[in-house]
């Protein structure tokens, strides 16, 4: 870490000058070419070049200039960046000294270019050859039990890569494959298709142009979706009300200087984002948007009273809807004192926005991880797809929900097949296809397989990309019992912690990054990968691999499968290992419905979509209509409140995608230089007799009888609601405890944990490292 943090409240617009400045800084710290990097940027997120391996927001049919935003260029520049490490790399650091490494000191290290095993003996990894790795995992998979085995999936690999994965585990005999939607939107996943009949958003980029109002819910658009922004600038500079919500404010909500305009980087100033901001306490969802829905509710009995048109939709909901009846009820029988308690707004701000979306014809609701990382996260999707329905606000151009995903393809491995939910993949059309007896039992989600390491029926993991130790939940207790594993297998392009922590039998298999280019059998190969608005985008690679032994990872799935299953001539690995477009054929006739003429449409600028029954008015719910959700809800938290009891939001840095942490600036917070913090309002620092800059620790307040506890964490000011306070992850997650998770979709409850202040230092505590360069 930098040797002097330092703390000053930053006024500058998201994007602009600051943003450039941040990437030239990063291209020199990674020691990138100017001329390598430029390359690659220009062609990111274009047609004839790759899609962006951070966020998945929609890519647009005519692009800007450069499609990419500071946090997509930061993980090109970290694919592209100099160092290798291979045994050598292992033979002056053993694994001892580089658990004591910080994440980030971990992963600039460079790219792995090796396949390596890990020697419990000496501490080190040690060079193996590709086929001794895959007889190796075979063999040691063959002898497990396969429901004792875990298939991880990170959301970065594309949707051919994801497609054989997914099979592979199947024909191995299991549905545990869990994904980072597990972490993050299953709480979408679950609810959506509940209310809507779908389980992804109905809004497409071009809803943006004709929509008159913009809502936004629990998401941080300057650091999980910055190229979002370019929409939003033009939907403000149109008059559009922007309405946000967030306990915290965001900068990138509220003014945007857009990088690639000479004249508004030469202006200045930069273009106002949200019209209106309101900060509601964290976890106080449910009280909002019910608040929201009454005085909609309101706001029609008034047009009734006075002859003018109806405020809610009413024709829409007699031919579309279910359920209307129960939340009408639901709603009048609700207290306005309550809503205004649980959520953190008075009754004059729910009014007056509910007023501006009465007034408008269509409108967006956005929303992301505020929302979804509750106890009570299916609930709050389902209560904002009242708020959509009670106005007609599904299934119409400018309008509909727009939830915004994290991982570049975490929306489409699961379209093809990675889910732990049977129900949800085509079964039947499997086993015709390829010869066998699919299993039919659950498998684990994110959360049951912690739950699994730690009672010890985990047996065996394979990580398809990701740093899953440092990503789930209840971290110190999940490392401490994660050497019991048999088998620990990581598919990844930079060394980080999940690989320092091993099983019994541990490799390390380095893979190809999405922006190099795959070249099998003579032929370039090109990947697909599926937007936030359920479109499929082609991608091609454009660098040259690093030096080294390295595959592609379809090349790596085929291996391990061809290794551990037995002959089956109706799967090609092979095959598809070296022609993409078969693979292709191959998930078109498992998903006929989705993927039709998928090789023909790959090119399709802007991507092809995938059919949406919600936007086209059918609703695939039992009852055949979208459904109202009426429950007597204003909490999404799961816990009282009590003395002393906070609510902990963990959140990503500006210089962060998911657990890859690419510096020490948190520039739009104002904190450089550590991440050792904890953001308090100025109210709860004089309430609890702190003082800014005392350290402190965070201890959990779960009531299960286990410590937990996040030590040296500055004390730092900062405008959020009284009784929330907020600080990084991956680092507090050893604070989320395994069982504190959405009902029904298993998120972990990231967003509202229950934590008090402690002054002791943390046993626990992951030490810096040395500082970065």
């Amino acid at each position: 870490m930098f040797a002097r943090p330092r703390f000053k409240r930053y006024t500058a617009p998201a994007g602009g000058w600051g943003s450039l400045r941040s990437l030239v800084r990063h291209a020199f710290r990674r020691r990138v070419k100017t001329a390598r990097a430029l390359w690659a940027l220009r062609k990111q997120n274009k047609a004839d070049g790759f899609t962006c391996v951070s966020c998945s927001w929609a890519k647009p049919k005519e692009p800007h200039p450069f499609e990419f935003c500071e946090n997509g260029a930061k993980a090109t520049f970290w694919d592209l960046q100099g160092g290798r490490i291979d045994a050598a790399f292992f033979e002056r650091h053993p694994v001892a000294e580089l658990l004591g490494w910080a994440d980030y000191d971990l992963e600039r290290q460079g790219r792995l270019t090796e396949p390596l095993r890990y020697d419990g003996r000496t501490d080190r990894y040690v060079r193996i050859s590709w086929d001794e790795a895959f007889e190796l995992i075979g063999r040691t998979l063959r002898e497990l039990d396969p429901k004792q085995v875990v298939f991880y999936a990170s959301g970065r690999a594309s949707l051919e890569t994801s497609y054989m994965y997914a099979l592979l585990a199947r024909l191995y005999g299991n549905n545990n494959l869990p994904d980072s939607s597990n972490m993050c939107h299953e709480s979408t996943s679950v609810g959506l298709p509940r209310s809507l009949g779908v389980p992804v958003g109905t809004v497409h980029l071009e809803d943006f142009d004709s929509t008159d109002c913009i809502f936004s819910f629990g998401q941080n658009v300057g650091t999980n979706s910055p190229r979002m922004l370019h929409p939003l600038q033009e939907a403000s500079k149109r008059g559009v009300p922007i309405v946000t919500f967030n306990p915290l404010r965001e900068r990138g909500w509220e003014r945007f200087t857009n990088p690639q305009s000479p004249v508004e980087m030469l202006g200045g100033g930069g273009t106002r984002i949200s019209s209106v901001y309101h900060q509601p306490r964290a976890g106080g969802d449910p009280a909002l948007l019910q608040g929201l829905c009454k005085a909609v509710l309101e706001l029609d009995d008034l047009a009734r009273a006075t002859g003018a048109t109806r405020v809610i939709d009413v024709d829409f909901i007699a031919g579309h809807t279910h359920g209307f009846d129960a939340l009408e009820r639901q709603l009048r029988a609700l207290a306005w004192p309550a809503i205004e308690r649980e959520s953190g707004l008075s009754v004059e701000a729910i009014r007056d926005a509910a007023r501006l979306y009465a007034e408008s014809a269509s409108a967006i609701l956005v929303y992301g991880m505020g929302l979804t990382q509750h106890r009570h996260g299916v609930d709050n999707v389902r209560l904002l797809c009242n708020l959509a329905l009670m106005r007609g606000n599904v299934g119409r151009p400018g309008a509909g929900v727009c939830p915004v995903r994290g991982h570049s393809n975490v929306q489409g491995q699961r379209t093809v097949g990675i889910s732990e939910k049977p129900e949800l993949v085509p079964l039947d059309r499997l086993e015709a296809q390829y010869g066998f007896t699919a299993p039919r039992d659950k498998g684990l989600t994110t959360v049951e397989t912690v739950e699994g390491v730690l009672a010890g029926e985990v047996q065996g993991f394979i990580g398809l990309g990701g740093n899953f130790l440092r990503a789930a939940p209840d971290t110190t207790r999940l490392e401490a019992d994660w050497r019991r594993l048999r088998l620990t297998v990581q598919i990844a392009t930079k060394l980080n912690r999940s690989h320092l922590v091993n099983g019994e039998v541990a490799l390390l298999l380095p893979c190809l990054s999405r922006i190099e280019r795959d070249v099998q059998a003579g032929m370039e190969q090109v990947v697909s990968t599926e937007d936030s608005t359920a479109r499929i985008h082609r991608s091609k690679g454009v660098q040259t691999p690093p030096r080294g032994d390295l595959l592609a990872e379809p090349a790596i799935v085929a291996g391990i499968a061809r290794a551990a299953l037995p002959d089956n001539p109706k799967v090609p690995w092979a095959l598809w290992a070296r022609d993409y477009a078969r693979v292709r054929d191959a998930i078109e006739t498992t998903y006929p419905d989705q993927f039709k003429d998928f090789n023909a449409r790959l090119g399709t600028p802007g991507g092809f979509a995938r059919p949406n029954g919600a936007r086209e008015r059918i609703w695939h719910t039992d009852s055949g209509k979208a459904e109202f959700h009426a429950v007597a809800l204003l909490s999404a938290t799961g816990f009282e409140d009590r003395d002393g009891r906070l609510r902990l939001i963990t959140l990503r840095s500006n210089d962060q995608f998911n657990t890859t942490v690419y510096g020490y600036r948190d520039r739009f917070r104002g904190i450089e230089g550590t991440r050792r913090v904890v953001m308090m309002s100025p109210a709860d620092i004089r309430r609890l007799g702190l003082r800014d800059g005392q350290e402190i620790s965070l201890i959990g307040d779960a009531d299960d009888g286990v410590h937990r506890e996040v030590g040296g964490l500055r004390v730092t000011s900062y405008a959020l609601p009284e009784g929330c306070v907020a600080a990084y992850y991956p680092e507090c997650n050893p604070l989320v405890p395994v069982a504190h998770h959405a009902i029904d979709s298993q998120v972990p409850a990231s967003k509202t944990v229950p934590v008090r202040v402690g002054t002791s230092v943390d046993p626990h505590r992951v030490p810096a490292g040395p500082p970065p360069a």
